[in-house]
């Protein structure tokens, strides 16, 4: 399931029932981070990104996706379930399909180019579909932002835990390990503006030397009107139809995630700006023209999906 996910944990499981043609997606608790994510939000997130991707590759192959979140009140780990039902012929396609397999996170320097105003409508409105939000920050909440992110990046370094956890989920180059490859861990900013995640210092200098990044970058709030945990499931599908749509537009795209670990920092986001509605930041996602990302490894499929026949 190419779906992004915190370090790349793919914290999901499929069982599909053929009699109903449902799906059921539940959370591989197994592979949650524990010092990283405690409460589980950034599972349930990457989980709702796995939903849409599931929704939009059964739309293409001629189904109509119903989804159904936290169907089981007493079955906390089932998060989902998708039910392929009969589609109405000539439904329109979303043309998001084949950007599910073309997009992968970018954490390397973007041009600066801005992106059109048309586009960043599109992209609220992808969103906005979804059930959240997506809010554009002006240049001081922009230097807000990265300041809150630049002191979850500081904390997550000083935690030995956390550090660790990040370090683990980074693999050598000639690795076959699932976590994120060291290609794909970008380079750290040569001018310190751009708080990318340092993943336990796991760069040499040599193979992965520090770059100047985007002096004004684009970035994005993604934020929900409430913090539950079917909230956190839709700013995951909210987050996938972002990025998708973004990847179709030749967009690339990483996320910001630090200031999301600690509640403090991700208070601080949720009011921006100052003279807006109360909202919960779910994610901050920085987008722009640059490089495309190198794939990660994904779990083999029967890692992942089960089936009742």
């Amino acid at each position: 399931m190419a779906a992004p996910s915190l370090h790349n944990t793919q914290p999901w499981r499929f069982r599909l029932d053929t009699d109903t043609r449902t799906v059921r997606i539940e959370a591989a608790a197994d592979r949650a981070l524990r010092h990283t994510d405690p409460v589980g939000r950034a599972v349930h997130v990457s989980v709702g990104c796995a939903v849409l991707n599931l929704r939009v590759a059964a739309a293409h192959f001629g189904w109509e996706p119903v989804t159904r979140l936290l169907p089981c009140p007493d079955r906390p780990a089932l998060l989902a379930t998708v039910r392929l039902a009969e589609a109405v012929r000539g439904a329109p396609s979303t043309g998001l399909y084949e950007a599910v397999w073309r997009r992968h996170s970018s954490r390397f320097p973007f041009s600066g180019r801005p992106l059109p105003s048309d586009l960043l409508a599109e992209l609220a409105e992808a969103a906005h579909l979804e059930g959240a939000t997506l809010r554009f920050p002006g240049r001081n909440d922009t230097e807000r932002v990265l300041r809150a992110t630049w002191e979850a990046e500081w904390r997550n370094r000083a935690d030995p835990d956390r550090a660790a956890e990040s370090r683990r989920r980074v693999s050598s180059p000639h690795s076959q390990s699932l976590g994120l490859p060291s290609a794909a861990v970008g380079p750290q900013d040569a001018l310190d503006r751009m708080p990318m995640r340092d993943f336990g210092a796991h760069r040499h200098p040599e193979v992965l030397p520090a770059r100047a990044f985007e002096t004004r970058p684009t970035l994005a709030l993604l934020s929900t009107a409430h913090d539950r945990r079917t909230d956190w499931l839709r700013a995951g599908q909210a987050l996938e139809h972002v990025l998708l749509l973004a990847t179709r537009r030749g967009v690339r795209a990483s996320l910001l995630h630090q200031a999301m670990e600690w509640p403090d920092l991700r208070r601080a986001l949720d009011g921006l700006p100052a003279d807006g509605p109360r909202v919960y930041t779910q994610m901050v996602i920085r987008l722009g023209y640059g490089p495309e990302g190198p794939a990660s490894p994904r779990r083999p499929v029967e890692e992942v999906v089960e089936a009742d026949v």
